[in-house]
């Protein structure tokens, strides 16, 4: 069972991670060439090449926070009915215990709110733990002097394989199927 939530989670892991990638690259790359089209089309040279490339940054660490709230929910229609290791997640309909067979996206929004919160709880451990350590065994001596969007990107596909567990375990509208 362990291994099927572990291979389920690493699924969800690549998707989460390609698909807010993806998402914010690509807007990121809208925003520049519009700022660039907008400010005359300057001849490409080393010094606009380096502002381009600024204003990508800039637009890309935006985007890839709001893309991975748009990616987390478009990922959580994908664990459902994959045969992974023998077992497959199955969500069960509101009135009886029958399996969903496709999933829609108006099937998620009650399932995504609760793991999406037990997520932020999660993150938010993980976070306070990672500060206890900080402050017990490093110099650092706050939360702002290391913590940036990539240590909440790891926490966050950290509290995914620990909400997934819970949320296939705990949650009345999942079972656990073999396959």
């Amino acid at each position: 069972m362990s291994k099927f939530f572990f291979l389920l989670w690493l699924k969800w892991a690549v998707r989460l991670t390609t698909c807010s990638i993806l998402f914010a690259a690509v807007f990121s790359f809208f925003v520049t060439i519009f700022i660039y089209f907008f400010q005359g089309m300057a001849n490409l040279n080393d010094e606009v090449r380096s502002a381009l490339f600024d204003i990508f940054k800039f637009w890309f660490m935006i985007f890839w926070a709001l893309s991975l709230i748009l990616a987390h929910f478009r990922g959580l229609k994908y664990i459902f009915n994959r045969c992974i290791n023998g077992y497959e997640l199955k969500l069960l309909t509101c009135k009886d215990d029958e399996a969903v067979e496709v999933i829609g996206y108006g099937d998620l929004p009650k399932l995504w709110r609760r793991w999406l919160m037990l997520n932020v709880w999660f993150v938010g451990s993980f976070m306070i733990f990672a500060l206890i350590y900080t402050t017990i065994f490093t110099s650092y001596n706050g939360v702002f002097e290391w913590f940036n969007i990539f240590w909440l990107y790891g926490f966050i596909l950290l509290s995914g394989y620990f909400s997934l567990i819970t949320i296939g375990l705990k949650y009345k509208k999942i079972k656990i199927a073999s396959c």
